[in-house]
């Protein structure tokens, strides 16, 4: 039951869902978006989730301190780069933990 918040164009009015989650939906960019997840986190960390396009903003801005990918052997067609031109060891990352099964790889990236 954490509140959740959504970056949209359109503003829009919270929605509860059952077991008490709330989407908020925020118009004002990743900056508003992080700070009201901070705020509603206190001492807890935040977790950025979203597509390409929301990932690569936050860490062109430098606002993300570890990645958790989760890496699945099917081909889906092009869809979209989400490290091209972003070089993340020089942004300070490494990976610190790799894990695979039969169905996915998950690989930890965190600054250090």
């Amino acid at each position: 039951m954490r509140p959740t918040f959504v970056l949209t164009h359109y503003e829009r009015e919270p929605v509860v869902m059952q077991g008490g989650t709330t989407f908020y939906f925020v118009t004002g960019g990743i900056e508003e978006a992080l700070e009201r997840a901070k705020k509603a986190a206190g001492e807890r960390d935040v977790k950025i989730g979203g597509g390409v396009s929301t990932v690569r903003q936050y860490l062109e801005a430098g606002l993300i301190d570890s990645v958790h990918l989760a890496l699945a052997p099917v081909l889906l067609g092009q869809g979209e780069a989400l490290f091209q031109g972003i070089d993340l060891r020089a942004l300070g990352f490494s990976v610190t933990d790799r894990q695979s099964s039969e169905y996915a790889t998950h690989l930890t990236l965190e600054k250090v």
